[in-house]
């Protein structure tokens, strides 16, 4: 029975992979823009290739101020929405459809509550967000400049992507779901440690190769550690080695590898 289910799954991708099939010259376009992909091994390229076909299948893209998403923004964003997936299949991005690009970053109203429960409101300007059951919100400014920025370890479409993988056991607290109780024992000791360490060197204003932003809070600095595994992964690993190692087991994959 588990044999006849995984071929009727095998039918129903390839159905997707052909019906959402990505123009060569789309494709091309978008390795060109995104050295950090054309990086990739020829395998590591075919697979990501079609996950994208199954995510454009699955997802809906809308502009945002008049913005058309054309198939070139489209692959760009799937390409890189896939890369963290990339050896642990679309599963965790089921939980929602839409994806709302807009030209650049947006202002958003925030609220807090202090520690007297006075409520305070403010501005937040912000290049992409993320909730549970979606949509997830995206700056194509970003996005486009991504092949750039990847010097600094800077990745739009991964860190939300992040965002939403953490969120995977309900809870958006740094701890993606992992298998067992010594999995999760293990990230919590490491990432623990690392976060501390980064914290010092952002108080201390010791460069890194993470985005300060990530010493917010824990589940900013995995998404921010994210970004730079996929994007700048020689840095974070000769900088931060044990978290590097840490994301290599989380991911599956190895992108500094030869």
């Amino acid at each position: 029975m588990r044999a006849l289910w995984q071929r009727l799954r095998q039918r129903s991708e390839q159905r997707a992979v052909e019906r959402r099939a990505i123009p060569e010259a789309i494709w091309q376009l978008t390795l060109a823009r995104y050295p950090f992909l054309a990086l990739r091994k020829a395998a590591d390229l075919a697979e990501l290739r079609r996950l994208s076909s199954l995510f454009l299948d699955s997802k809906e893209f809308s502009g945002a101020h008049g913005l058309e998403v054309g198939d070139d923004m489209a692959v760009a964003i799937a390409a890189q929405a896939c890369l963290p997936v990339l050896c642990l299949g679309l599963r965790p991005y089921d939980g929602f459809v839409g994806i709302v690009v807009h030209p650049d970053e947006v202002q958003v109203k925030r609220e807090f509550v202090d520690d007297d429960g006075i409520v305070h409101e403010y501005d937040d300007v912000v290049a992409g967000e993320a909730m549970e059951g979606g949509p997830v919100m995206l700056s194509w400014r970003d996005v486009v400049e991504a092949g750039d920025t990847s010097a600094w370890g800077y990745n739009v479409v991964v860190h939300e992507f992040a965002h939403l993988l953490d969120m995977g056991d309900g809870v958006a607290d740094g701890m993606p779901p992992l298998p067992n109780g010594a999995a999760r024992q293990h990230w919590q000791q490491v990432l623990t440690r690392e976060y501390g360490g980064f914290c010092e060197a952002v108080d201390a204003r010791r460069g890194t190769v993470l985005d300060p932003y990530g010493a917010e809070s824990p589940e900013e600095f995995f998404a921010v550690a994210s970004e730079a595994f996929f994007v700048a992964p020689h840095d974070l690993r000769a900088e931060m080695p044990a978290l590097y190692q840490l994301l290599t087991g989380y991911y599956r994959q190895d992108p500094a590898a030869p």
